[in-house]
């Protein structure tokens, strides 16, 4: 891939310190790498290693206490909360392990959130269509409480893919669901994404799943340990 294409996603020396009433609590300590457009990356790690802090940083959900993160060339660290807002909505989708679907809405205003925060155009029809693609076009009038598990991620998904972004972080997204239903989500996560080429990047325990992605980047103890790249591309 050709050195002048800008990385959809670069980390600098990235380090993230919490404050505690005894001391302070350096979850991540000097991450580097970069993610190039189309990529799919999966983040591995045991319990506690900073995986899902990793992703909020990379998704401008939290600040660094030292080094950087730029998405799609432009860098988080000094933008104000509403400016974030705004990249997020253009620039990212998020799947979350506890779907994280607003439960006085229906499946389609669900997916209809996103779309009406960009002020786009035919926003009801998309929705739609996006419903259909995750097979869950017969049940948009559903409120969450009316869905099992599998299809509040489904409609997360379809959520997450509403604004068309060039980057889907997912927190993992099958952590809730069962074997069977998990193998469904991750074929839909995989094809949508290969469909729509946005790149992904995922935190997962998942290993199996972890392996379906071309790229597997490894923490422990909030340090980056092996940055893994498969030379073949695989088809999940």
């Amino acid at each position: 891939m050709s050195s002048t294409i800008t990385p959809i996603l670069e980390l600098v020396q990235l380090s993230k310190t919490y404050q505690s009433a005894s001391k302070p609590l350096q979850v991540l300590q000097d991450i580097s790498f970069s993610v190039q457009p189309g990529e799919t990356v999966s983040i591995v790690g045991p319990s506690g290693s900073g995986k899902t802090t990793l992703l909020g940083l990379c998704a401008g959900l939290d600040r660094a206490s030292s080094g950087y993160v730029a998405l799609n060339g432009i860098q988080l660290q000094n933008q104000s909360e509403d400016a974030l807002a705004k990249i997020r909505n253009e620039t990212i989708g998020f799947v979350f392990q506890n779907f994280q679907l607003l439960p006085t809405l229906t499946a389609i205003e669900n997916v209809m959130v996103p779309l009406e925060l960009k002020k786009g155009k035919n926003i009801r029809q998309r929705a739609l269509e996006l419903l259909d693609q995750v097979g869950l076009a017969d049940r948009w009038h559903h409120y969450p409480s009316q869905l099992s598990g599998g299809e509040q991620q489904r409609v997360s998904i379809a959520r997450a893919f509403a604004n068309q972004p060039k980057i889907l972080f997912a927190d993992e997204p099958t952590g809730n669901l069962d074997a069977e239903t998990s193998e469904k989500i991750e074929a839909l996560l995989f094809n949508l994404n290969r469909a729509a080429a946005t790149t992904l990047v995922m935190v997962t325990h998942d290993l199996e799943l972890a392996g379906r992605t071309n790229r597997i980047i490894k923490l422990k103890g909030g340090r980056l340990i092996a940055d893994e790249t498969k030379k073949e591309e695989l088809i999940p």
